[in-house]
């Protein structure tokens, strides 16, 4: 599939290798009542289309991104959206867009930055359970 292929709606583009990541795609998949998301790890064909798409080397990225049509956020931009995309309770975390960026992405990327790190690493990609697949790409 081509990085311009099925891109209807927004597209959560995550590290399937990390734990961390790969936790907060299963707490998206969980959450996300309406179904609104779709997710594509970045080690796949998709996500790495995206990710190259977007001007981001998808062998070394710092940050999640959400790909809706051609528009795409990233950083704590990316993560903020996703949150507000869940509806509440989780929709309040949206409040936090009121911390500058040049606040909230620093502190973003010294997490992205050492997730493997601090949350550790997969040795094979996380898959979700059967009743989430036709919401990964």
């Amino acid at each position: 599939m081509d990085a311009k292929a099925d891109t209807a709606g927004p597209i959560i583009l995550f590290d399937a290798e990390c734990i961390l990541c790969s936790a907060n795609a299963q707490f998206v998949l969980t959450h996300d009542r309406k179904k609104r998301f779709r997710l594509a790890a970045m080690q796949g064909e998709l996500g790495s289309g995206l990710y190259r798409r977007f001007g981001i080397d998808p062998t070394n990225p710092d940050s999640i991104i959400v790909v809706d049509g051609d528009k795409m956020l990233r950083d704590s931009d990316a993560v903020l959206a996703i949150y507000a995309g869940l509806g509440w309770p989780w929709k309040a975390l949206a409040l936090f867009r009121l911390v500058p960026r040049f606040i909230r992405d620093p502190l973003y990327l010294f997490v992205a930055r050492n997730r493997y790190r601090i949350f550790g690493k997969r040795e094979s990609c996380w898959l979700p359970s059967p009743e989430f697949r036709d919401r990964l790409l």
